[in-house]
């Protein structure tokens, strides 16, 4: 929220303190709640599953609304597009493969507890995409859809800085695993 008002986006600092705070006490919960004997069979399974749902998500809605000609505003001057460019619809459909491949690739590289730890923080982040979503639809009458390849790679970068995190966490205050 203080990096909204900061930055000069006071429109969206009253949702971002909600919806940060409500991704937050999610993973929060659901870490507390990681289920004690699941196999790294069933992991993998809910891994894969969970895994699909951001990359289509990327793929078809980067490919309907950021394919084609895309004009980027990079100067203080929003007069003119600084650049002009020609994105084929087929990078949006890479990129939600990789996101895909990657958050199944932690699933199945990681321990069981881990793959806790990965569910918690994709369903928070779903639920930042979701709030986001809303509150661009419904409060500010922008075209939401747009924000949401955005907002899930700030999802997928929050799920790759998290888990070494959390892993170095876990090694260094074992105590904290448990609560």
């Amino acid at each position: 929220m203080l990096a909204d008002l900061i930055l000069g986006y006071p429109h969206y600092a009253p949702a971002t303190l909600v919806i940060k705070a409500s991704e937050g006490a999610i993973v929060g919960f659901l870490s507390r709640k990681a289920p004690k004997a699941v196999s790294k069979d069933k992991w993998r399974i809910y891994t894969v599953l969970v895994g699909l749902f951001p990359g289509a998500l990327l793929g078809m809605i980067g490919s309907t609304y950021y394919s084609g000609s895309v004009e980027l505003y990079l100067g203080i001057s929003a007069a003119q597009p600084t650049t002009i460019l020609s994105i084929p619809a087929e990078v949006w459909y890479i990129l939600g493969a990789l996101v895909t491949a990657f958050i199944i690739f932690i699933g199945f590289v990681s321990e069981p507890e881990l793959g806790w730890t990965i569910l918690s923080v994709i369903l928070g982040g779903l639920t930042m995409v979701t709030g986001y979503f809303l509150y661009q639809q419904f409060f500010l009458g922008v075209l939401a859809y747009a924000e949401i390849p955005v907002n899930i790679g700030q999802m997928t970068v929050g799920l790759a800085v998290s888990l070494p995190v959390v892993r170095i966490v876990h090694r260094y205050l074992p105590s904290l695993k448990g609560t």
